[in-house]
């Protein structure tokens, strides 16, 4: 039985994202650019729903429970003329906890702990930063909600969760993933074999 289907969606940006600052949990909204990403991403899954001959309703849409996540989703679910509010909530597809870190820019972490900051550039995949979390410990919560999905699925959530996804299901190395940028108004289809990003 091939695995299910998922349309992934990193959310719109945020004026933090614009400056280069760390959200981890914080939920700063989305800005203008954002929604407008958001949107785009819609009319994207509209397109590669059409294209599969996919009918929007018989999906499962689920999102992180960080407010940035959740709006691109009621934008996109606006955007495919669905119920915007008509989805689920997983708390393990919310972004890497970043601890003290976050509201901080690289250059800024780097100043106030230059040992930290070296160690973990060096091993970002194992190394938390205070009071956050380590991208191993987002792998292991990413992989448990991708084992229980068991249907074609939208899912709106962060760059960390992407990452984390795409090591767990084999499409990038620790190594790779840790620096990969992941795009927002554009939707990633991870399928059996597969991972493309439309956009």
């Amino acid at each position: 039985m091939p695995a299910p289907t998922i349309y992934y969606i990193r959310h719109g940006e945020t004026q933090w994202n614009a400056e280069g600052r760390l959200q981890g949990v914080q939920d700063v909204p989305l800005n203008t650019v954002g929604r407008a990403q958001a949107e785009r991403a819609g009319l994207i899954l509209a397109e590669l729903f059409a294209r599969d001959g996919r009918e929007r309703s018989e999906l499962s849409f689920v999102a992180s429970p960080l407010g940035r996540a959740r709006t691109t989703m009621e934008l996109v679910r606006g955007t495919l003329q669905l119920p915007p509010y008509d989805y689920a909530i997983d708390e393990r597809l919310r972004e890497i906890g970043y601890g003290r870190w976050e509201g901080s820019t690289l250059a800024e972490m780097e100043v106030a702990d230059p040992k930290l900051f070296a160690e973990r550039q060096a091993a970002k995949w194992m190394v938390s930063p205070p009071g956050g979390e380590s991208y191993v410990e987002v792998e292991q919560r990413v992989t448990k909600w991708y084992a229980q999905v068991d249907t074609d699925t939208v899912a709106v959530a962060h760059g960390g969760t992407a990452r984390a996804l795409m090591v767990a299901l084999g499409f990038e190395t620790p190594q790779s993933a840790a620096d990969l940028y992941i795009e927002q108004g554009v939707v990633y289809v991870f399928s059996t074999g597969s991972l493309t990003k439309y956009g």
